[in-house]
């Protein structure tokens, strides 16, 4: 999110998390101030390889509720995190580990991450880090050795309804916690397009009944 009306727009269909982007390459870098949100609505900084001063002092300036590490940070990085954001007596902070796949993935490298992270997220991996657009091979989840919840990510959109249905009913989505969407719902980057949003949470909320 990099809008603030577009933001409360997004707040609106309460979704469980909010992203915000602190990755100065990026186009949808963030550098703003976050509007009072919906409580129910987590505010999530996303980072890439940041040192662990700036992370913290974001996590106090926007009262972050969750990081999303999008870079190389290693098991050491999140375990000095965690044990900052704790010294520190912050909120509650979740912190979130993002591992990109393309054609493979070898899931033993997720075991040092074990007890450092409350979640793993499976993007593509492509030129930049997150928000390329497309998807991954969802049935190399099935390989996924780990009781972590995770995140799917990558190219999620309104297309994908019935493939997210097949992935539910699979062995693959056992401990999938939950859905990242952007790059397919956005008018520009940062900005996203309302009324696809609701046609997906629409979809999707009636696949699940069915």
């Amino acid at each position: 999110m990099k809008y603030k009306d577009n933001m409360s727009q997004v707040a609106d269909l309460q979704p469980d998390y909010l992203g915000f982007i602190f990755y100065k390459k990026s186009a949808r870098h963030f550098n703003s101030s976050i509007p009072e949100l919906p409580e129910p609505v987590k505010k999530v900084g996303v980072f890439v390889d940041e040192n662990l001063e700036d992370v913290i002092e974001q996590i106090n300036t926007h009262q972050l509720q969750a990081v999303q590490l999008h870079g190389k940070e290693s098991p050491e990085y999140c375990k000095d995190l965690a044990r900052i954001v704790t010294d520190s007596a912050i909120n509650f902070v979740e912190i979130i580990k993002v591992f990109s796949i393309k054609d493979e993935f070898n899931f033993e490298v997720l075991k040092p991450y074990e007890d450092v992270c409350d979640y793993f997220l499976f993007d593509t991996k492509g030129k930049l880090p997150g928000g390329n657009g497309y998807t991954f091979d969802w049935s190399l989840l099935n390989n996924y050795s780990s009781t972590k919840p995770f995140f799917l990510s990558g190219g999620i959109g309104l297309d994908q309804i019935e493939d997210i249905k097949k992935f539910i009913q699979s062995k693959a989505s056992k401990y999938c916690y939950a859905l990242d969407v952007n790059s397919q719902f956005e008018i520009e980057p940062g900005l996203k397009n309302i009324e696809k949003l609701k046609k997906f949470k629409q979809n999707l909320l009636s696949m699940l009944m069915h």
